[in-house]
């Protein structure tokens, strides 16, 4: 019986790639002659940086790169995994010969080196990552949802046959741990037993990064779809969970180590493959169901975060505002320049911010100081926070919803989630197990995501006790603290909280306070440092400018135009990301009105019931932070009396109660000027004290009705000589208006002197009726005053 021998490595024909050689010489020379347009040479400085350990990733620009010759990029695109091999060969020789002495050589030879292409634009939908796009050059973007520790990854592997020692050098892993198909000794027929040699085998970083796909791109219907990223070297750690990045890199095939690690599932691979060589696909089952043991997977060539407005450069490693100055472009300082020395800056970056919004300026501004935020103090043992928490309280049709959708498409890193439909775990943190190790590991929750930006929670009334108790310590401490199946960490949660909540029944009551208004507890309202509430008045000046402004939207959105704003959306968000980087110091003047301000806020809750919720020390931390937000606005370096003094007023806005006392309705507030008393107040004696007063909507809408019918008798009104109405002819013309609800003689007495005096109120209080003929006349004629405009 004849056998075969064992093929040896001698025994092979060596094929040589003349494609990929090719191309590893004309990238080769690329690498060596591409010269900016000062013309200077333009990688060569950057080649000679890898001879540093810490140093083994080259950015080549992929634009570049099509100029200096159309072919090889193309080339490279349509077959990146089969010249990506070459392109690194290249690499390694030019970076050799740029060595001053032969011991960097010798470290080059024995080092990994990766090329990171950037500015591949064509972004790919992760809905098109098929099998024909396997070994492509492709850009994905998506969001990350998780990131896996970098662990060491074996690149090339250093085995020595443990039968006739034989050391067997350069052995390529394949994504998992690779031995030698064979011994290379002739004598040998080694397959199987073989050792690492840890000393001479080449390691580098590794880690895995899940990202899901970004809501624009999600079809109708769709739920979103996750996909793995292998990274590798300086490409490491670049992103954290919640960022938006883009990802340069190739479409590969892995084994699904995940299934492979199935309990039970080993075993029964082992014995079907006894005998057999490799693993992968099996034959048929009863179901004709095919055992797969790889999965598509994204090796990522260049990986950077897109929330950055200013490209590449990540604002937050930069603490100073100096340091990240000099990096920006000419154009960008201009326009920086520009919004700082604007004087109504406040006003236009509100208008820029939300010019599809009508009214609520106040809101605006609370929102956008959110967005600047305080300044952040970490000292011995005290961390104050400088996140602004803003809640939102109002009826619907309010545009509470739209504040929080314009913050979340226009802030980056911002996540949008709903109160009744997140948990604890979600909106925190969560233990799970890992579907490879089974090790328990942390899933990032909506504020770990939104860290150093903004977690807006709709419908924040509607959250589950527990669920609000959660996130007591992530508003106030910054962190989260998690103890659950062995895992014991404290994580960062930097986040601010923009909350929007509906009140008791759905209608905000104005005669009661904010706290019997709304389901919250004190321990979590108190962590709010501004609060904002929207009632939906009947005012028709209002209603038709709001719906002038949503006609208005919709004609923009058809038209495909955009709104007129003072700045672009885009100059916005880089003025407010350079700001973020200031620190202004508090002025002893600027302290002094805070502690000002601070006093008189406790006398004004010591006295009465005028504050929505007990004023404590952290209303004086909410009045810097707000003040070092204003001097953000506009990139001042202190804080100074007018910055405290405004913020004092938006946050007493939100600290008195909304609601309207009883307008009372006695005799003191109805003195002629002269301090004698209305005769109508006389006529009728038998009218109880209690109706002397009534509540602010009645007031409210009394004056409307009454108005409202003055200001059309003027409009047909043309005799001048008869301009005016008496008050018994307006107060006759009330009653008849109201006939419908009189039942009785002492209702309808009643309602006479209330219209009697709400008349004489507006005259000599609010100043909104006026009196036009002489005061010796005995019947006066009101008219409306000409400036009173319905507020």
């Amino acid at each position: 019986m004849n056998v075969d021998p064992i093929p040896t490595q001698s025994n092979f024909n060596v094929v040589e790639d003349e494609e990929g050689v090719r191309i590893q010489h004309e990238f080769s020379t690329f690498l060596k002659e591409f010269k900016e347009e000062d013309g200077e040479i333009k990688y060569i400085p950057l080649i000679r940086e890898l001879v540093n350990p810490e140093r083994n990733t080259l950015s080549v620009d992929f634009r570049d790169l099509t100029t200096y010759s159309s072919p090889m990029a193309q080339a490279i695109e349509l077959q990146y995994y089969r010249l990506s091999t070459y392109l690194t060969r290249a690499l390694q020789l030019v970076c050799a010969d740029s060595c001053n002495d032969e011991s960097e050589a010798a470290r080059i030879s024995r080092k990994e080196l990766y090329i990171s292409l950037t500015h591949f634009s064509f972004i790919t939908p992760m809905r098109e990552l098929s099998a024909e796009k396997i070994g492509t050059l492709l850009t994905i973007k998506g969001q990350v949802v998780r990131t896996h520790p970098v662990a060491p990854e074996l690149c090339r592997g250093t085995f020595v046959c443990e039968d006739c020692g034989v050391t067997i050098r350069n052995v390529e892993q394949q994504f998992r741990y690779t031995q030698p198909s064979q011994c290379t000794s002739s004598q040998c027929v080694n397959r199987t037993r073989f050792r690492l040699d840890i000393h001479e085998s080449t390691f580098d970083d590794f880690q895995k990064v899940r990202i899901q796909e970004c809501q624009e791109e999600l079809p109708r219907g769709s739920v979103p779809r996750n996909f793995e990223v292998i990274v590798r070297g300086e490409e490491c750690e670049r992103v954290q969970p919640g960022d938006s990045c883009t990802i340069t890199g190739m479409l590969i095939v892995v084994p699904d180590c995940a299934q492979l690690n199935v309990p039970g599932l080993r075993a029964e691979q082992n014995n079907r493959s006894r005998g057999k060589e490799g693993e992968g696909l099996r034959g048929l089952k009863a179901l004709g169901v095919r055992d797969m043991n790889f999965k598509l997977a994204f090796l990522a060539s260049c990986l950077f975060s897109a929330d950055s407005s200013f490209g590449e450069i990540d604002t937050r490693q930069y603490v100073g505002h100096e340091d990240l100055w000099d990096k920006l472009s000419d154009v960008d300082r201009m326009n920086i320049k520009k919004l700082s020395e604007d004087r109504d800056i406040t006003r236009n970056l509100v208008r820029s911010l939300f010019p599809h919004i009508y009214g609520n300026d106040e809101v605006k501004l609370g929102i956008m100081l959110q967005l600047f935020g305080g300044v952040a103090k970490r000292g011995t043992g005290t961390t104050l926070r400088g996140d602004i928490n803003v809640c939102i309280v109002g009826d619907p049709s309010t545009s509470k919803s739209q504040f929080l959708k314009t913050i979340e498409s226009f802030w980056p890193r911002t996540v949008y989630t709903s109160g009744k439909a997140s948990s604890a775990a979600g909106l925190t943190a969560a233990v799970v197990k890992d579907e490879e190790s089974f090790d328990f590991v942390i899933e990032a929750g909506a504020l770990m995501l939104a860290d150093n930006s903004v977690c807006c929670i709709d419908e924040f009334d509607k959250m589950d006790v527990k669920d609000q108790v959660a996130i007591h310590e992530a508003m106030e401490q910054q962190t989260i603290s998690i103890t659950k199946a062995g895992v014991k960490a404290t994580l960062n949660a930097r986040a601010s909280i923009l909350a929007a909540a509906n009140p008791i029944g759905g209608r905000y009551d104005t005669s009661r306070s904010l706290r019997q208004n709304i389901q919250l507890s004190a321990p979590i309202m108190s962590r709010f440092d501004l609060f904002f509430v929207l009632v939906d008045e009947c005012n028709p000046t209002v209603d038709y400018a709001i719906a002038e402004q949503i006609i208005k939207n919709h004609r923009v959105i058809e038209t495909r135009d955009v709104h007129k704003t003072p700045y672009t959306t885009d100059q916005v968000r880089k003025y407010i990301e350079f700001a973020r980087t200031l620190c202004p110091l508090i002025s002893s003047e600027a302290g002094k009105e805070l502690v000002r301000q601070y006093k008189t806020l406790r006398l004004r809750d010591c006295s009465g019931t005028l504050s929505s919720y007990r004023i404590t020390v952290r209303q004086l931390e909410s009045l810097v932070r707000l003040s070092e937000a204003l001097a953000r606005v506009h990139c001042e370096r202190v804080v100074n009396v007018d910055h405290v003094k405004r913020a004092s007023e938006l946050l007493g806005k939100s600290l008195i109660r909304v609601e309207h006392a009883a307008v009372d309705l006695d005799e003191e507030s109805f003195m002629d000027t002269d301090g004698n008393q209305n005769d109508a107040d006389q006529a009728e004696p038998n009218v109880d004290a209690e109706h002397m007063k009534i509540n602010f909507g009645e007031y409210q809408r009394i004056t409307t009705v009454l108005v409202n019918h003055l200001r059309a008798e003027e409009d047909q009104e043309e005799d001048e000589e008869n301009f005016g109405m008496p008050v018994s002819k307006l107060v006759e013309w009330y009653l008849e208006a109201n006939e419908a609800n009189i039942d009785t003689v002492e209702e309808m007495q009643r309602m006479k002197l209330v219209c009697e005096r709400v008349i004489k109120r507006l005259m000599v209080e609010d100043n909104i009726l006026v009196r036009v003929n002489p005061e010796t006349e005995e019947e006066p004629l009101i008219v409306v005053h000409p400036n009173y405009a319905p507020s």
